[in-house]
């Protein structure tokens, strides 16, 4: 009930400031011209993924000489490897919430900077000719006016001089929330979810970018998708990672 309580409390704060301050920090809601505020900065830290992590997902592991995380060592992933800023949890999770379903879109520029100090380097070194934001149905894309995947990718391209492509990668078929199912299961609702246009052009290299990587069964769908078609190369970027199963 506290916790309920406190989710309103900040949502109501993150809707008031936008109202009367423009610049507000992502993950409070308080007035901010430096985008992330400083008390926030430091509880990110925390959250923040670091060495020694997953060789597969970049999940945070245990110990240095642990390669991969538990769901790893137990899945055959398509992708070959990927990235994430911060662990899903508060105050990330309300953030990406906010993002998602309150329109706050100018998040997206936020998370996008973050993620480039974060792997500039990693992603110079993967050298992608293309990236590709994991697509939202059409039904929900008109519900939520946007897709969050697309307005991060948008800022990434900009800034690190690599093409985007918003339209050659389709989702198909309206699934159920994938928050809501086990591994097995997000895997059967994904297996026919994508679809490529005809246009699309094989690459050698592709960088997806989503919000949030649970499983892996979305990158996972996509990648397998976009090897059939000729792709050598898939990575991933997200802005938070969950714990896994």
């Amino acid at each position: 009930m506290i916790e309920f309580i406190s989710f309103i409390f900040k949502s109501v704060v993150i809707k008031a400031g936008v109202w009367l301050w423009p610049e507000i920090c992502p993950f409070c809601g308080r007035a901010s011209n430096q985008g992330i505020c400083k008390n926030c900065r430091k509880e990110l830290e925390t959250l923040r993924i670091k060495d020694p992590r997953c060789m597969q997902c970049g999940k945070p592991v245990r110990r240095s000489e642990q390669e991969y995380c538990y769901d790893c060592m137990h899945a055959a992933h398509l992708y070959d490897r990927g990235l994430s800023l911060w662990l899903h949890r508060r105050p990330v999770n309300h953030s990406i919430y906010q993002f998602k379903y309150h329109n706050q879109r100018r998040f997206g520029e936020i998370y996008a900077e973050e993620i480039i100090r974060a792997y500039s380097r990693i992603i110079k070194k993967w050298n992608p000719d293309l990236i590709l934001p994991v697509p939202l149905h059409e039904k929900r894309r008109k519900e939520r006016g946007y897709n969050q995947a697309a307005l991060v990718s948008r800022k990434l391209g900009s800034v690190l001089g690599i093409p985007v492509d918003e339209k050659s990668l389709v989702r198909r078929i309206y699934t159920a929330p994938q928050k809501e199912l086990g591994r097995r299961e997000r895997r059967e609702n994904l297996s026919l979810a994508f679809a490529l246009r005809k246009e699309f052009s094989p690459v050698s290299v592709v960088l997806l970018v989503d919000d949030i990587y649970t499983t892996g069964s979305t990158i996972d769908a996509i990648a397998g998708l976009l090897k059939k078609k000729g792709v050598e190369k898939v990575y991933f970027l997200t802005i938070s990672i969950g714990q896994g199963y």
